[in-house]
């Protein structure tokens, strides 16, 4: 099996299929059980996440539902066997309910493992082994996460961290690339990024400094100039000292 979160919510089954999700409610409920996989995530904490803070009389009821009907749409797809020790995902557990998957059975944690893996690289110096580590991960994303999801605050707040994580991947691609010295790849991708995260200075810093060691100067200066202006616009205040110092470098070119 193979729940995928990174994009609109997939399971697809170890032959291929992709069980179809009729109901969004019952998607809801299976994604922050997934978000959550390691917990009991109370039937509180569902009933809030479903119906926010409007349940109806029949919460307690109606979230039992979801679960048999998700339940039933393992079984049905002869998944969650129904004999004695055949498996079940959803099991119910005081005071609510967790699923039973692996880490390897989850795409999102899958690019949490690689994530670890490109930094441990970096550290260890190894940008090459950073870098694929990180596009292993990165090739994982098909769109925002739990696209297709109606999101309460909780899904909410899982998604948002799912789309830092792919920032973060990102970043540490770029500084693979830096390491090896690959500013040419860099600079597309770059421009993309920083249009994407105006207000982010390393990717600024990143970009300015792929341009000059590319013999564009102007074109970096002209960079630091931008994330100049949207700071100050958006937030009143000036770059960071070292992309400041960055600026200067580039302005007195100071690089070897």
């Amino acid at each position: 099996m193979l729940f995928k979160v990174l994009g609109p919510l997939e399971i697809q089954t170890d032959d291929g299929r992709v069980l179809p999700l009729q109901s969004s409610k019952m998607t809801q409920v299976i994604a922050l059980l997934l978000m959550r996989r390691r917990e009991i995530v109370s039937a509180d904490a569902l009933v809030e996440e479903l119906w926010n803070q409007r349940p109806p009389r029949s919460a307690s009821s109606t979230l039992q539902t979801y679960v048999y009907h998700a339940r039933q749409m393992f079984q049905r797809e002869g998944i969650a066997a129904a004999s004695p020790g055949g498996r079940e995902f959803i099991l119910r557990r005081s005071p609510g309910y967790s699923i039973l998957v692996d880490d390897d059975e989850v795409d999102a944690w899958i690019a949490e493992s690689a994530t670890g893996s490109a930094t441990r690289a970096l550290e260890e110096h190894e940008p090459a082994t950073a870098l694929a580590s990180a596009d292993a991960a990165l090739k994982l994303w098909r769109g925002p996460a739990l696209a297709n999801v109606p999101a309460g605050m909780a899904l909410n707040a899982h998604a948002t961290h799912l789309a830092e994580t792919r920032l973060h991947l990102m970043t540490l691609r770029v500084e693979a690339l830096r390491q090896l010295g690959r500013h040419k790849v860099l600079i597309p991708e770059l421009y993309s990024l920083v249009h994407a995260h105006p207000l982010n200075e390393y990717l600024y810093s990143q970009l300015i400094e792929s341009l000059y060691r590319c013999g564009r100067r102007a074109e970096a200066l002209k960079a630091y100039r931008q994330l100049r202006s949207i700071l100050d616009m958006e937030l009143g205040v000036e770059p960071a000292p070292e992309v400041q110092r960055l600026h200067l470098d580039v302005l007195n070119a100071g690089w070897g």
